[in-house]
């Protein structure tokens, strides 16, 4: 496994300068766990992963740290999958895949966090809480001892994402945030007109 430290990746944004070796462990909590295949091998194929791993492909294109990538800032095209850092650069890259338009995020099903009400409820076509909780892999692709302690669920952006993750197979409820709803905004108590 490739380590790597903040010297000389000075300027870089997206999320990996903590330096911790995440099979040593560190003054923070990891945040390089891989995303487990058989939640993203349903989905279909990916253009780009902006905030990947050393070893890890589920994208044609994986931008890594290592390779002076930086998955804030360096051009993104075709369909994203995103499996962001779960710390403060969180928001910045469901931003920017927000922004985007087209693709997959991998997050904790954080509802009542600013984040989710702004990218996910906000901006998203569509949530697929998953059911249960994700046990991620470490850098030698060996299962966590533990879930990762909170829910998850997959966001979409695109209805073609919508309907890959509706066709998945995947376990949980897929809610499509753009059909129907009631604006809750009009609505303070969140109930019917």
């Amino acid at each position: 496994m490739s380590t790597f430290s903040e010297a000389g990746q000075a300027g870089r944004t997206n999320g990996w300068l903590g330096g911790e070796n995440q099979n040593q462990g560190g003054k923070q909590r990891e945040t390089r766990w891989l995303t487990p295949r058989h939640l993203t091998d349903p989905l279909g194929h990916f253009d780009l992963d902006p905030a990947g791993a050393p070893g890890h492909s589920i994208a044609t294109r994986t931008l890594l740290l290592e390779n002076g990538d930086d998955g804030l800032v360096d051009e993104w095209s075709g369909r994203i999958w995103l499996n962001p850092p779960y710390g403060k650069q969180l928001e910045p890259f469901m931003s920017r895949l927000a922004d985007h338009g087209n693709g997959i995020a991998l997050v904790f099903a954080r509802t009542e966090t600013s984040w989710f009400q702004e990218f996910v409820w906000g901006r998203a076509t569509s949530v697929m809480f998953l059911k249960g909780r994700v046990t991620f892999l470490d850098a030698n692709r060996i299962k966590a001892p533990a879930n990762a302690g909170a829910p998850s669920c997959l966001v979409a952006y695109g209805e073609n994402n919508y309907q890959a993750i509706e066709d998945s197979g995947l376990p949980g409820c897929h809610v499509h945030l753009r059909y129907g709803l009631p604006n809750l905004a009009r609505h303070p108590e969140g109930g019917a007109a």
